[in-house]
């Protein structure tokens, strides 16, 4: 997401307070679904739209849609995101004390996607749950949400209908206005992940495509990294430049965010055999979960590795940081390709040198 040789830095001493058994369970077992967190004077609110139900077919794409208050002990219902189909990949991201949800895509009974381009700014306590904002100027699915100074939302590449795009597209959440920012400068990917920490951006795997002179396309995973720093003076610039690439083979739908205290990115799980919606690869063979945890220093620029997670899971939009520092990760899919209903939380341990 290192090398401070015998120092023990912040990262380290980023433990859980509360367990799973704290964490009520989702109302099924969805995975692919946009998940976000937002403070407030209670505590934490979480919330979950859209995804794969557990039978993982084209009509187990869902609009469900649930949160869950603050000091709740179970989960709400929401309305059932607009559209009149279920979506997946989508990404929500809190800014402005507010939830926004973004993109997606829908899955037709002969195999068809398509990319779908609302954006939603969405109150809970509302008569409209769901208040459509400006579409985005290309609909993305797969992409990374990353917020900036508590206003800005950026989607990093992902995916448009048939490919990837290098599109970084700011949403400005005072003004409702979509704006184009420096291009992502590596291969197009779509299931990546990442986080950002004031103005510094780290995004990590994924998968490209490659186009052969003949015959089917290729869907390829990649340890590709880039990290970027803001403009302070124009939030649309970005000076990105190569990172090192993250240790063993790079992941699929890792669960990623920054730690609190900006010093690093954390990576949980994911899968090195990129996979179609249904966890199946496009190799042809089932995909496992990864439960390595591993880290990125932005200082440092160094890679660490942690103990792996209790629980390995995948096929995840993001990882919830919680205020007692603790993570989340909400739904996804566990070993067999099994739908998970489960709020699986880490502890981080001291990092160590990683191996490859």
């Amino acid at each position: 997401m290192l090398k401070r040789a015998f120092v023990v830095p912040l990262i380290a001493i980023w433990v859980l307070k509360g367990w799973a058994a704290e964490w009520p369970e989702l109302p099924k077992p969805v995975t692919n679904n946009a998940v976000t967190m937002l403070n407030t004077d209670q505590g934490p609110a979480l919330f979950s739209f859209g995804g794969l139900l557990q039978d993982k077919t084209w009509q187990d794409v869902t609009a469900n849609s649930w949160w869950l208050p603050a000091g709740a002990e179970q989960w709400r219902t929401l309305p059932a995101v607009p559209g009149g189909q279920g979506r997946l990949a989508s990404v929500a991201a809190t800014a402005a004390q507010q939830v926004w949800l973004f993109g997606g895509y829908s899955v037709a009974e002969d195999g068809a996607e398509v990319s779908m381009p609302e954006t939603f700014r969405v109150d809970p306590h509302s008569d409209t749950v769901y208040q459509r904002m400006a579409d985005m100027p290309v609909p993305v699915d797969d992409a990374v949400a990353l917020v900036y100074q508590d206003r800005y939302i950026y989607l990093i590449s992902g995916w448009h209908d048939v490919g990837n795009v290098n599109l970084v597209q700011v949403y400005d959440t005072r003004t409702d206005r979509w704006q184009q920012a420096t291009p992502w400068p590596g291969l197009p990917v779509f299931g990546q992940s990442g986080g950002i920490a004031g103005n510094q951006l780290l995004v990590c795997g994924g998968v490209w495509i490659k186009y052969p002179e003949q015959g089917a396309r290729d869907f390829l995973l990649t340890d590709a990294c880039w990290s970027g720093v803001i403009n302070p003076k124009d939030f649309r610039r970005i000076s990105w430049r190569p990172a090192p690439a993250m240790p063993s083979d790079g992941r699929y739908r890792a669960a990623a965010a920054a730690v609190p205290d900006g010093s690093a990115v954390v990576f949980i799980g994911g899968s090195d055999n990129p996979y179609n919606y249904d966890g199946i690869g496009y190799d042809g063979q089932p995909s496992a979960p990864l439960p390595g945890v591993i880290s990125f220093d932005f200082a440092a620029r160094h890679w660490r590795c942690h103990a792996d997670a209790q629980v390995a899971s995948m096929d995840h939009r993001a990882l919830l940081l919680l205020p007692d520092n603790g993570s989340l990760r909400v739904g996804g899919m566990l070993t067999e390709q099994q739908v998970s209903s489960q709020l699986l939380t880490q502890r981080l341990s001291a990092p160590r040198a990683c191996v490859r």
